[in-house]
């Protein structure tokens, strides 16, 4: 597996999957129906923020990351991600690795931290991965996210000191 920047052409690789988990409405609080622009602007970052893919040999996409500065001015030492695993190839370790890349790359870049916003609790594999990278769960916002089979869940806030 690669991780390699993201490019233009990315997106259509990209959009089917990142659709999919969207619309499942189940892990991400976007709307249900937000559209392939929307969408490619909202996860397409400009520098100095980035966006990558993890690929295989054969240069298809199995999944991707934004990252960026969780807050502004005095927040700004803080970094934050998000992640995407194709579907068919979840349990390969793309999650895991996309997110340790991150990680790499925040400390690289001086950030201090990093702090995920809105986990949802029902989301365990994405939990119990974060978990294993060395983030806590510093609070949760109880009935923050309306899941669509399980009703009103936490959303959790995850840190990690890097």
């Amino acid at each position: 597996m690669l991780i390699r920047e993201a490019n233009a052409e990315d997106w259509d690789a990209i959009w089917p999957f990142f659709r999919t988990i969207v619309r499942a409405g189940d892990t991400f609080t976007y709307p249900l129906d937000l559209g392939h622009d929307q969408g490619r602007d909202w996860w397409i970052l400009p520098a100095p923020d980035r966006t990558i893919v993890a690929v295989d040999d054969s240069g298809t996409v199995l999944g991707t990351a934004k990252m960026n500065r969780n807050h502004m001015g005095g927040g700004s030492h803080i970094a934050s991600a998000s992640y995407m695993v194709d579907p068919a190839h979840t349990g390969q370790g793309v999650g895991r690795a996309l997110c340790q890349y991150t990680l790499d790359w925040a400390r690289e870049s001086g950030y201090r931290a990093m702090q995920f916003n809105a986990v949802v609790e029902t989301n365990t594999h994405a939990v119990n991965l974060y978990k294993s990278l060395g983030f806590d769960v510093v609070g949760t916002l109880s009935e923050g996210f309306k899941h669509p089979t399980e009703g009103y869940v936490g959303l959790h806030i995850m840190y990690r000191k890097l």
